[in-house]
């Protein structure tokens, strides 16, 4: 398999996350894209929304979208699981892992920083209070879930789907220096998680494009 990645994209993290929980293989191609590289061809023409990751299957496939590919994964390589077994506790992984996926990331990616600061004339100042407060608002709702299903890890004991888009979305947090004392479930779940070699072993300053 091979990775289309970008060492601080927090979606590619997730599908590194996964894929090293997994233990599988894979090469890793790098999109850097705050010089712009997922215009160029040949990326471009494959993967038409410009977006990292993208991952290319041995048969030569493209898989895009992160948590699409992680449930891929999932599904093909069942061992560990990244899902639990029961329809319930699945819905409520799913459920915690979108409010992160769904609700605080789209708002915050590169692109629509950028828009905010070159199409719409915003100063930094104004996008980093634009950013923070979309952390802050997502991370209430996230620490409140945790409170309830979160062991030594997202849900539970063992990491799972949850945990590949928390810990980069605490990355985030911590590099735009997000106030994140009133999140110390949050806190405590990421700590556990970069632990283990599947999470600090795909840091974004482990990355060879890391710069």
């Amino acid at each position: 398999m091979k990775l289309y990645n970008y060492f601080r994209s927090s979606a590619s993290w997730r599908v590194r996350i996964g894929l090293a929980l997994k233990g599988l293989d894979y090469d890793c191609a790098s999109i850097h894209l705050a010089k712009n590289e997922q215009f160029a061809e040949p990326f471009a023409n494959q993967q038409v929304s410009h977006l990292v990751p993208a991952l290319v299957l041995d048969d030569g496939h493209w898989l895009s979208q992160s948590m699409a590919i992680l449930e891929y994964l999932d599904e093909a390589h069942p061992e560990p699981p990244l899902l639990p077994r029961d329809p319930l506790a699945r819905a409520q992984v799913r459920a915690l892992a979108q409010d992160i996926g769904c609700d605080i990331h789209p708002l915050n990616n590169l692109r629509v920083l950028r828009y905010l600061k070159n199409d719409l004339g915003q100063d930094q100042g104004t996008v980093d209070r634009w950013y923070r407060h979309w952390i802050a608002t997502g991370l209430a709702i996230v620490e409140q879930r945790l409170v309830a299903t979160a062991g030594q890890f997202s849900f539970g004991d063992t990491p799972g789907l949850a945990d590949c888009l928390l810990v980069p979305q605490v990355y985030n947090a911590q590099r735009f220096e997000c106030p994140l004392e009133a999140y110390p479930t949050v806190l405590r779940v990421n700590a556990a998680c970069l632990a283990l070699p599947a999470f600090a072993g795909t840091h974004p300053d482990t990355c060879p494009d890391a710069a």
